[in-house]
């Protein structure tokens, strides 16, 4: 076992770590507060060729893999400057269009998005269907040489700062009847996809929207692979997502804990500096641990899936151990803030918010635990 980072990674988490660095957590608090897009960061990382370090390098892309897009998402949040969208583009919809898409389909899409010019978002999520996918009402239907689209997606990311968006769709039925999926490439301008605003309190750039497919005919070219063979391209998506956002989560409580150390070494009550007292450095010990141990599982998960090895309980796991150990970090160094924990000054709050959110989405602490029960542990299914 090695645990030596190659030089090729060292200078990769180096250099995303200047870029994003340049830009800060404050320009990333201001584009969330404002409501902006983060198209400058988006920009200079897209064409340093950080965003498409995992897609082939016919495509101009790094020819890397999930390790180093890891490392992207990593350092980036590391630097205060969490990139969400790159869950959905970079590891999602590249990884997939990349294993199961047409040539014209690559050869239209992967370009793009593999120097940052091009955004794929991911619809996958129903407001009745949930976690449960063999409940997905949303169908598509052959029609001639289209394909014909209707339904609605919910809590979609992104939608209004993309060009396209590869779509879950249920195509028909298997002999238990239950159903069979197929992914399709639709970009945003296809009339009948209509875009709705979905509100929310966190407070980040990207937004989330409801999508309403009525009648959205795209070519029979953009099924992406073949016709009813969704599932397994949606878990070749789903564990990258799940992977990154690991590492998006690891980046985050690295961020927290060096803004509470700097602050616990520096300010002073009582002529000592609180980090000085274990009721202070130990819960941020504690998560450092915890941190350094999600790391571990993160970069053991992005590692089996670039050889090609099952991945799914330890993507699963690095998202569920990052996830927490994001919020722990966040918390503590809250608590080592006191109220100015709450200041806009301090500017941790945000944080808090896409912390908590990685403990529900992409999928939440139960759906995971209910995974590693049956999976890891030979448990009876629960659901």
């Amino acid at each position: 076992m090695d645990f030596t980072e190659t030089d090729e990674e060292r200078d990769l988490r180096a250099a995303v770590s200047a870029i994003a660095g340049s830009f800060g957590s404050e320009y990333y608090l201001r584009c969330a507060r404002e409501g902006k897009h983060t198209h400058e960061l988006w920009s200079a990382m897209g064409k340093a060729g950080f965003l498409g370090v995992n897609v082939a390098e016919a495509y101009g892309g790094g020819g890397g893999g999930l390790v180093e897009l890891s490392v992207v998402c990593e350092e980036a949040a590391a630097q205060g400057a969490p990139l969400l969208l790159v869950l959905v583009s970079a590891a999602i919809s590249a990884e997939v269009i990349g294993e199961f898409g047409s040539d014209e389909l690559r050869s239209r899409w992967l370009p793009g998005l593999a120097d940052g010019s091009t955004k794929v978002v991911f619809a996958i999520t129903e407001p009745e269907a949930g976690s449960n996918t063999h409940r997905m009402a949303t169908r598509a239907e052959r029609d001639g040489d289209d394909w014909v689209l209707n339904g609605t997606k919910h809590y979609i990311s992104g939608t209004d700062d993309a060009e396209a968006v590869l779509v879950v769709a249920r195509t028909g039925r298997d002999a238990a009847d239950r159903a069979q999926l197929s992914l399709f490439v639709v970009p945003v301008d296809t009339p009948g996809l209509a875009r709705t605003p979905l509100p929310v309190d966190l407070i980040a750039p990207d937004k989330q929207h409801v999508l309403h497919f009525d009648d959205v005919r795209v070519p029979a070219g953009n099924l992406v692979g073949t016709e009813g063979d969704g599932f397994r391209q949606v878990f070749r998506g789903l564990n990258p997502e799940r992977i990154t956002g690991a590492a998006l989560g690891v980046g985050i409580a690295r961020f927290a804990l060096a803004k509470a150390a700097e602050y616990a070494r520096t300010r002073q009550v009582w002529g000592t500096p609180i980090g000085a007292h274990q009721g202070v450095a130990h819960p941020l010990a504690k998560a450092r641990i915890e941190t350094e141990l999600a790391a571990l599982m993160t970069r053991k998960a992005a590692w089996l899936h670039d050889r090609g090895r099952p991945a799914g309980e330890e993507s699963n796991m690095a998202k569920y151990a990052a996830a927490e150990a994001a919020m722990h970090a966040i918390e503590a160094a809250m608590q080592t803030h006191g109220g100015n924990g709450l200041a806009s000054e301090y500017g941790l709050i945000p944080y808090w918010g896409m912390a908590r959110l990685m403990q529900v989405a992409p999928v939440n602490r139960e759906m995971i635990l209910n995974h590693v029960a049956q999976h890891g542990l030979g448990l009876p299914r629960s659901y």
